[in-house]
């Protein structure tokens, strides 16, 4: 994945893509505003990982915590395959749900909307059995149970409707779908210690011992989740997810033009880390893993004027996740966070070691794309319109 998205970054510098002009001389400027809205957000730099957990929070309570706390668990691996479970199915429920949808929180009252609404609303969901096949363990997210989600089941959950229009809600009731028939058809994988369940991964994790890499969590759900994706791109049988083509990209093999993103699958690894830690077991490498190629890190550089649209007449349109325009968009974002993390550690006087690219995420590059989004734009979308189809953004 970096050294792809690199390759696209080096061919912006030197003026030869199609869509896209890169302005390295501007990426002092985005790294100050995000430094400054790391130092407003977090004055003690104590920023967590970029991972679902955060959106767990509202109003300064952690609403998993409290759920969790009121379970007795029988160990700590039994509450690390409830993590599991729960980070599984709502990271896979996070594409975007479009700018007007909104989850109305009946417990505490909360009005959500974006990746903070779903997220709150597929905790709900958890926490009354949605997901389970067993009524009396309700904390869990089984395969049988999965394998017979409805388009209505989730709907209903998530509060969707004609005039509550929920984006790509088809897609997201297919993928939960077909991730309880992975895992069902994975029992060597997912039923170590417990009926086939998603959080079974955390058995298949452990099993090695300790320190976990964080690249092995993200290879192990390329490896065994890889076929709940729709099947676009494959290369041998294999369907290849997050992964497009860009003209950019030369190679005399099979993989010619191939530019891997996994952005949700990388998003899991980082919401992963903390369940396995919480577990006992330490995590190592959190830096092999990337920046998101999503809308909020890419908006930043484009609303900050790092990267610009050769055409401005593109913002006006919608493109679809497959055009050239928004994979070299993607691309140019993973790459750039890279070139982007050290200058906003020196400006925290922060090294990576405290202050590894996740962190940077979190504080950070999705925070602050937020920020300007919203100051340029009266419903903070992003600065153009990506086709969804519920499995991507």
């Amino acid at each position: 994945m970096r050294e792809r998205t690199h390759e696209i970054l080096q061919a912006g510098l030197n003026g030869a893509l199609e869509h896209f002009a890169v302005d390295p001389d501007r990426l002092p400027a985005v790294a100050d505003f995000v430094a400054g809205v790391i130092r407003d957000k977090y004055p003690d730099l104590k920023v967590p990982l970029h991972a679902r957990w955060r959106h767990f929070v509202h109003g300064g309570e952690d609403l998993w915590a409290r759920i969790a706390s009121m379970r007795s668990w029988p160990d700590a691996a039994a509450k690390a395959r409830s993590a599991f479970d729960l980070a599984i199915v709502s990271v896979l429920l996070d594409a975007g749900a479009g700018p007007a949808w909104r989850y109305r929180d009946a417990i505490t009252g909360a009005s959500a909307g974006r990746s903070e609404g779903l997220a709150l609303a597929s905790l709900r969901m958890f926490e009354a059995g949605v997901f389970s096949a067993d009524p009396r363990d309700p904390l869990r997210a089984d395969a049988a149970r999965l394998m017979q989600l409805s388009e209505s089941d989730l709907a209903a959950g998530f509060q969707a409707s004609a005039d509550n229009a929920l984006d790509g809600l088809a897609g997201r009731a297919d993928l939960l779908v077909r991730l309880g028939r992975v895992v069902a058809e994975r029992a060597d994988v997912f039923a170590l210690a417990d009926a086939a369940r998603p959080g079974g991964l955390f058995d298949h994790l452990a099993a090695p011992g300790d320190p976990v890499a964080a690249p092995a969590i993200l290879y192990a759900l390329l490896l065994h989740l890889g076929a709940i994706w729709p099947a676009r791109l494959t290369l041998d049988g294999v369907v290849l997810g997050d992964t497009w083509r860009h003209p950019a990209i030369r190679r005399a093999d099979v993989t010619d033009g191939f530019v891997p993103f996994h952005k949700l699958s990388q998003w899991l690894a980082y919401s992963l880390i903390e369940p396995l830690r919480d577990a006992g077991l330490s995590v190592s490498d959190v830096d092999g893993l990337t920046g998101l190629a999503e809308y909020r890190n890419g908006g930043l550089f484009v609303d900050l004027g790092a990267i610009a649209l050769r055409d401005p007449a593109q913002m006006q349109r919608a493109h679809a996740i497959d055009s050239t325009l928004v994979v070299e968009w993607r691309a140019l974002t993973v790459a750039l966070l890279d070139v982007l993390a050290p200058l906003v550690r020196t400006m925290l006087g922060v090294d990576a070691a405290r202050f590894p690219l996740g962190c940077v995420l979190e504080g950070g590059t999705w925070a602050a794309g937020r920020k300007i989004a919203q100051a340029l734009r009266t419903d903070g979308r992003p600065p153009f319109a990506v086709v969804s189809d519920g499995t991507v953004f």
